[in-house]
């Protein structure tokens, strides 16, 4: 899997190689795939929290996806799918809890049975096991779920994505600084990257790696490179089940193709209990976990952003609805009890909040597959979401890849 690449990289001028700016599950996997297939090479990395994975990777439902959902042939796809079985044995490796506990997608109305049945297609081609269910053999894996026919698919799994973050970066043996928000960048082509942290921290590296998730297109910016793309937030809404016995395991909706979301769903996370949702609503701030939170430079820019427009006008009905299971908890109830008619409304209790960094592109078209551009200098991970913390072993060999064809090409 690892294939080593030597590198001539010992240079004083630079405190580092590779400077990675980011430290989610995709920043520390490019530091752990830097340092397996280049020994030797010097890897920092900036994260602005004082932990790891404080944002998208440690704000999700913790599911091991399958790659089910992916076009066949896209990076989502065949990382998707790669990585589901390389987080299993990392965590089996590492001792970080996790389970693969297989999936139920079910179809509670007549017209998602053809997205359905297209969805066994795709899983197929993009080499899942998929066992096709009638009615009554939903309840054999979930007694409490109603539907028209279902789908399992039996890869996907539940992990700690947090744990898994914080054991890519001591396994890195990078230089990892928390605390540290990049507040300026100065590229020059024959000298490599500076970056200026909040801090007053100066820190040069010969290749800089953008991994800011959220902040992605920001960082891109900072550093002299025009993103095609620019990250609108959507935050997510969980709700926490009061009675989880009556959930055995994960059950999905059909998702809509026209999205990049999969619809509220229910989750029994590795803790043992069970989580519904999310749903997508605009967030007024990158970092924005409620309605409360509202940061007005951020959301200016996303309004002056053209694909925010042209995508509310193409979408309003969709994010409408969304929008109303935000501030209406018996809407919100109504939705899950298309599959889970036993749900109460005092079986919901409202859990934390996860913000989407969705890439947005100018005609209004959501970005649907991984997106990294490459600048002077630099690597730019744009559009990462989900499944990016399943996918983040084969996308950090990736990234990682790239940095380092930079390297040797200086």
């Amino acid at each position: 899997m690892w294939e080593v690449v030597r590198v001539q990289v010992r240079n004083p001028a630079y405190d580092c190689d590779v400077l990675v700016v980011g430290g989610g599950i995709v920043g520390l996997s490019v530091a752990y795939a830097l340092t397996r297939s280049a020994p030797g090479t010097r890897v920092t990395v900036l994260e602005k929290e004082p932990g790891p994975a404080r944002h998208q990777t440690g704000r999700n439902s913790g599911v091991i996806h399958s790659g089910i959902y992916y076009r066949p042939g896209s990076l989502k796809a065949r990382y998707a799918v790669q990585g589901a079985a390389e987080m299993t044995k990392f965590c089996a490796e590492y001792g970080i809890p996790h389970a693969v506990t297989g999936k139920l997608i079910v179809a509670t109305d007549r017209a998602e049975l053809p997205r359905l049945h297209a969805l066994v297609q795709r899983g197929r081609e993009n080499g899942i096991v998929v066992k096709e269910l009638g009615a009554a053999q939903i309840a054999e894996y979930e007694p409490e779920v109603r539907g028209l026919a279902a789908i399992h698919v039996r890869s996907t799994g539940i992990c700690d994505f947090t744990a898994v973050a914080r054991r890519l970066g001591d396994a890195s043996g990078a230089d990892i600084r928390y605390g540290e928000r990049v507040v300026r960048i100065d590229r020059r082509p024959e000298r490599g990257v500076a970056v200026l942290t909040a801090r007053g921290e100066v820190v040069r590296g010969r290749v800089l790696v953008n991994c800011a998730g959220l902040y992605c297109d920001d960082i891109a910016r900072m550093t002299g490179d025009e993103p095609e793309a620019r990250i609108v937030p959507f935050r997510g809404e969980y709700y926490e089940l009061t009675r989880p016995g009556l959930v055995r395991g994960l059950v999905y909706p059909v998702p809509d193709p026209a999205f990049p979301f999969l619809g509220v769903h229910l989750t029994r996370g590795i803790d043992g209990g069970v989580h519904v949702g999310p749903n997508a609503v605009p967030a007024l701030a990158r970092e924005g976990y409620g309605w409360g939170v509202v940061r007005p430079r951020e959301a200016l820019a996303t309004a002056a952003w053209p694909g925010t427009w042209h995508m509310g006008r193409r979408h309003w009905r969709y994010g409408a609805g969304e929008l109303r299971r935000s501030v209406s908890k018996a809407a919100f109830v109504t939705a899950v009890r298309r599959m889970l008619p036993a749900v109460e409304a005092d079986d919901l209790v409202r859990a934390g909040a996860g913000v989407r960094a969705q890439a947005v592109l100018r005609n209004g078209a959501l970005v649907d597959d991984f997106l990294i551009q490459q600048g002077p200098r630099a690597v730019h991970v744009l559009n990462a979401p989900s499944p990016a913390a399943t996918a983040s072993l084969p996308i950090g060999r990736e990234v990682a890849r790239r940095a380092l064809e930079v390297l040797a090409s200086r």
